[in-house]
Formats: C-alpha cells, structure tokens, sequence
C-alpha cells in the first residue's frame, strides 16, 4: 500500500439479547463476535473479515485480556493487529485510529467492536449467582490507556465514585448559570428526555421501547428513583444491557477490488480530539466544554460546513448536562431531534461502547437516504475528554482529517486547586444530592473557597437536602469543618 487512501465504512452490526435466564444469555465475547459476523453480513462481502489488518476493542465490564485475539481466532483473521483499550480512551479514538491509518496507507481495513452485558450480570445477580466469563492467557499487540487519572482524589473522597454524582454537580452549575429555577430546569430536562423516549420507541435496536411523557420522567419513584438531584434513573445512561456493535473499515481501494458497492459506502470526514485531562472540581469553569467548543469548531472549519447543514446528530447522552454542553458547543438549538438512537437512558448504554451503536445507526440512516451527513460526539469519564466525528453518504472532497485540539484545549483551559479536609468558608459553585439503595442520601457541595481553591464538602443533615433540591444554592455562602457542612 502507498499513498493516501480514502476510508470508507462498508459495514455495521448491531447485537441485543434479552435473556432473563442468565445461562442462556451470551457473555459480552461471543456478542462481539457475533456483531463483527453481522458488520460482514451488512457488508455484502463477508471474506473480508479474514483479511482485516487489525481488531480494536474497548474494555468493558468484562475482564478479558485480549478479545480482540478471540475475535480473531473466531473469524479467521490471523493477520490482525489485536488491540485493547481501557477506560479513559475515547471510543471515537479507536474509529479515527484506523480511518487514519488507512489514510496514510499503513493497513487497508480494521474492525472496531465493543459489547457489554449488563443485564446478564444483572440477572445473575438476582438469582443469587455470578456471571462468568471465559479466560484469557495472552495480552493484546496494543494497549491503549490514558495518562491522567479520570477523578480527583477529593472527589473519590467525598463519595463520587460513580459519574452520575459529578455530572449533577455540573448539572447545577449549568442550571444556575442559564438563570432558570429548580422546577423550570427539571420540566426542561423532562421534556427533553420525553422527546428522545419517543425517538427511542421507534428504534427497533433500542432497550427501551416505550416512550415516556414529561411527568414519567421527572417524577421520582419506585420505578424512576432520584439517582443524584435532579437526575431520576430516567435522565442516567441504562447500562444494564446486553448490547454489541461492530464496524469494518477498509481503504476505497479495498472496498473497489472486492466490488462493494456504492451505496453501501459511508465515509468518515472528519474527526476532531481533546485528550486534555482535568478532573471535574478542578475546572474553574465546569458547566461548560471548551473541549467540545474546539472539537466542533475544527470539524466545521474542516469539512466547511456549519450546524445549519448538519442533518442527522447524536449527541453523547450519558447524562443531560452532557447533552446541554455538546449542543451549546456544537451550536445545535436544543429544539432539533439530539439524539438518533433515543439516547442512552432508553436505546441502552452499554459501559463504553454506545458510541459504536450510535455509529452504526448513523451508518444505517445515510445509506437508508434520512440524511446526507451525521454529526456524532464522544465523551470520556466526566466530560474529561471530548470528540467529534463527522460522516457523510457522499465522498468527500479532501479525504478524511484528523483534527487534535488537545493542545488548544490545554492553552485555554484554567484549573483550580482542590482541597480535601477542608476548614472555613466557601461559596457555592455547584451541589447535588445523591441516592443510594444501600445508604441514607447525602449532599455534596463544590465550593469556592477564598483562597481561589476548590473544595468539596458532604451533609447528611436531612433540611440541608430538602434545602438543596426546594431552593437555590449555586451563589450561596456555606462554612466547613473538616470537609462537613457546618451548621
């Protein structure tokens, strides 16, 4: 191979199962192989599977050390370059990786593939049992991993060790900055989330197929419990899902000489990275994405384009605030379709692998004629790094382009100290109140302090809480004793 090459997407498969018997349901290895089988199906040229020059894969729950060398071994591929990343690394990473390389002409195809199965583990659970999976020996020919950790250790700490407490934070930092009110903010994400259900009941691919109203959605309750304030389980990403994806790349040329046809092509244009590491309570401005900005900003100049003519968009819906910040980024009015899928909390977010469904719903629309181009974004840990990916039924004039901004991001980006332990007084910047089934509810509030540092400071006292989610908070005046809300 020499020269530029132009990538195209010549295939995509999709995988769910349903089995409430959990030694029936397949464990996340066997989904993989059986959506890359699909992306060769969806291909029309299933013997390219064997000739891929490289197989990438996410981590996931699961704790295989190589899956993609099963993969391999699976589809006959002997050739193919194994590859495993860990959380951290952004999945759009993985796609552009090998859309570059066969760019560049360093290999002419890849498979990318992610599967969870979360409702297997659940199920498991339920029935007083464990979810094995089968063992490895071998390591990977590549392991990506990032380099900065993804949570403060005052956030760890403070009891934020799942996502769903920090993007509250920022969630209130947000709110308070648009000037809307509690109730107002919570019927907004309510309508919103309304709107992607309905998306999501017409999605045959989705987890949940029944379309919520407003009031389902913002009401907490059994069956939507408060997660962390203002976030009931329907605004969280649902990842107990047995879901797969893969996607198979290859050069044009590859895609000419075994006489895949036209309209089966989709080509990525372009796409644009931050892998710029700061942990949420060290931004000095959380309730916004200059990662996202820069993203955007790059793909539009690249493909010469703006919002305007952006026909098909998934914006990454891990939870709304990461909604709210990639529209304002990206310049997408809030009253457009965000989502093609139905989002994660109802098409289903398999742990780091949605956007790969997302991907191959987008591949499936263009060539169905719903669009001419799908704008997609990325996230990793808490907004933590940011992408943008850009596809197009047409081929595009220049080829593909690889857009980093981290070193923009970096330049433009403030960070903050973070104290732990903290002692005197702070101004509010953002709070929650998270929910547990195993523990009383808590308030965590991110303060400013004084000395221009940050903190993050924890009540268990129940009219603090009713205060949190009754009352405005953001701009308020709070004193701390050794990291507690004092009295």
């Amino acid at each position: 191979m020499s020269g530029r090459q132009i990538p195209v997407l010549v295939g995509a498969g999709t995988v769910m199962r349903r089995e409430d018997d959990y030694t029936k349901a397949l464990e996340p290895l066997d989904l993989m192989i059986e959506a890359v089988r699909a992306a060769g199906v969806d291909c029309g040229k299933p013997e390219l599977l064997t000739e891929v020059d490289r197989i990438a894969v996410p981590r996931g729950r699961w704790r295989y050390r190589n899956p993609a060398g099963a993969i391999a071994d699976a589809i006959g591929a002997g050739r193919a370059q194994t590859v495993l990343s860990t959380v951290g690394v952004l999945q759009q990473t993985l796609i552009a990786n090998a859309c570059e390389d066969i760019a560049i002409g360093k290999m002419d195809s890849a498979i990318i593939t992610g599967a969870d199965a979360g409702y297997r583990i659940l199920r498991a659970k339920i029935s007083g049992n464990y979810a094995t999976e089968r063992q490895q020996d071998e390591d990977p020919d590549v392991l990506l991993q990032p380099a900065d950790e993804l949570r403060h250790e005052a956030e760890v700490a403070a009891g934020l060790q799942m996502p769903v407490g920090l993007y509250a934070l920022a969630e209130s930092a947000r709110r308070a900055a648009s000037g809307r009110g509690l109730k107002e903010h919570r019927e907004h994400l309510a309508r919103m989330y309304a709107r992607f259900s309905e998306i999501a009941s017409e999605n045959p691919d989705a987890w949940v197929r029944e379309a919520r109203s407003p009031d389902e959605i913002y009401e907490a309750g059994k069956h939507n419990p408060m997660q962390a304030f203002p976030y009931t389980r329907s605004h969280c990403s649902t990842w107990n899902v047995d879901q797969a994806a893969a996607l198979l790349l290859c050069s044009e040329e590859k895609a000419d000489a075994l006489g895949i046809v036209a309209e089966q092509r989709i080509y990525p244009v372009a796409s644009a990275e931050s892998s710029h590491m700061v942990p949420l309570s060290a931004r000095a401005d959380f309730s916004r994405c200059i990662g996202a900005e820069l993203a955007a900003d790059a793909i539009y100049r690249e493909a010469r384009t703006g919002p305007e003519q952006i026909d098909l968009v998934e914006l990454y819906s891990c939870f709304p605030v990461a909604v709210e910040c990639f529209a304002e980024a990206a310049r997408i009015p809030l009253d457009r379709d965000l989502t093609i899928t139905g989002g994660m909390a109802f098409a289903g977010g398999p742990y780091n692998n949605y956007f790969f469904q997302a991907t191959a719903k987008a591949a499936q629309l263009l060539k169905a004629g719903a669009g001419r181009n799908a704008l997609l974004s990325c996230i990793s840990g808490i907004m933590t790094k940011q992408a943008f990916a850009l596809w197009s039924a047409e081929r595009p004039r220049k080829g593909f382009a690889r857009l980093d901004v981290t070193d923009e991001v970096a330049a433009r980006s403030e960070q903050v100290e973070v104290e732990t332990g903290f002692d005197g007084e702070g101004r509010v910047a953002g709070c929650t109140v998270i929910y547990s089934r195993r523990d009383d509810p808590y308030a965590v509030l991110l303060v400013d302090t004084a000395a221009g540092a940050r903190a993050l400071i924890t009540s268990t006292e129940p009219q603090v809480l009713r205060s949190i989610e009754t009352e405005e908070w953001v701009g308020r005046t709070v004193n701390a004793v050794d990291g507690r809300l004092a009295a």
